[in-house]
């Protein structure tokens, strides 16, 4: 099964708790025992599973990553803005898929893990692309 999700990010660095659409597409699948693909196929988004209970996690990881990679004009491949180039930089490090087991019907994540999409270069529309294969 393959399935999109449909996001709108506001301006600047976002992030976007995506756990229930993807286990909602999960639930849809009907696949006991499997595996859950999720891609993104932005330049300048991300995904990644943290912790998702307290809603703080998020700007302290988009608060670090700012200061790891500060928007700044000395980049060298600056076709769009310096911002779309920091953007690039950090998705690169946070990633652009992960994979997470399927049993009984649904994720299998830990107690506080959710998916959380990163967008460093909002406002924009965008996709995830979730597969389900079984296993």
């Amino acid at each position: 099964m393959y399935k999109l999700i449909l996001l709108s990010t506001s301006l600047g660095d976002s992030l976007t708790n995506i756990t229930d659409q993807v286990r909602a597409i999960v639930k849809e699948s009907q696949v006991v025992s499997g595996v859950c693909h999720i891609i993104v196929g932005h330049t300048t988004a991300a995904i990644t599973i943290n912790s998702y209970l307290d809603p703080a996690t998020g700007d302290d990881i988009i608060a670090d990553i700012r200061r790891l990679v500060p928007t700044r004009t000395d980049f060298h491949h600056i076709f769009d803005t310096p911002a779309d180039a920091a953007a690039h930089i950090k998705a690169s490090l946070i990633g652009n898929s992960e994979t997470v087991l399927i049993e009984d019907n649904d994720l299998v994540l830990g107690h506080s893990q959710g998916l959380l999409f990163f967008d460093f270069d909002g406002p924009r529309s965008r996709k995830v692309m979730v597969k389900i294969i079984a296993g």
